[in-house]
């Protein structure tokens, strides 16, 4: 029973959360309650993190069987891995606008807009594969211990990213057109690949391209 109100909630987050992102229905709640959408983003990133409690709090009491553990050097390397991941994430907070990521931009300047603000810009994480944070995130919880339920959750929110990557660049396609279908094809999605890299020279090009 368990494993089955993990898979309907994650289930439930994962269609309110990508609907809700999508423009469709930020189109369809800017003509309904435009007064609104200056608080939509902080509406919507409260809401993610609500949702997220349910599992969390199922992970905790009902942690499952122990399927592996690390120990030794796994647990060194692994520890390693997780620690650079987080920095990663960490350092790059720098290269994005954190106000228009939250919502407080949109709220200070009454922005109804049902469009991100934020343009097309390339940091230097973002040379190596589109979606870092996803990265950071999937390093961090696969070097982690794993019990049956954390095996499921986490393989849910794998499952996720991939999935919510791609209808979240479908909306990045629309803002940045061309050049953003060109990004795609030289840089690759979550996992880094060495043949999928840009250079710095590269992504200075493409910006160039993107503001012309």
């Amino acid at each position: 029973m368990t494993y089955l109100v993990i898979i309907i909630i994650f289930l439930s987050y994962f269609l309110l959360h990508s609907l809700m992102a999508s423009i469709m229905v930020k189109k369809w709640i800017a003509q309904k309650w435009p007064a609104i959408m200056p608080w939509y983003r902080i509406i919507f990133n409260a809401m993610a993190v609500i949702l997220t409690i349910p599992l969390l709090v199922i992970m905790v009491l009902y942690p499952g069987e122990a399927l592996w553990q690390w120990h030794g050097i796994g647990f060194v390397i692994t520890s390693g891995l997780a620690l650079m991941a987080v920095a990663g994430f960490v350092i790059s907070l720098r290269h994005y606008d954190l106000s228009e990521f939250w919502g407080t931009r949109q709220l200070k300047e009454h922005n109804t807009s049902v469009h991100d603000q934020e343009s097309f810009h390339i940091s230097p994480f973002h040379r190596y594969v589109r979606h870092p944070w996803y990265f950071f995130s999937l390093v961090i919880i696969w070097t982690r211990d794993v019990s049956t339920v954390q095996l499921l959750v986490y393989s849910l929110v794998s499952a996720y990213f991939i999935f919510g990557s791609r209808l979240e660049e479908h909306k990045l396609i629309a803002y940045h057109g061309i050049v953003y279908r060109k990004y795609q094809q030289k840089v690759a999605g979550i996992f880094p690949l060495p043949w999928k890299i840009l250079s710095a020279k590269q992504a200075e090009d493409l910006l160039n391209e993107y503001k012309q």
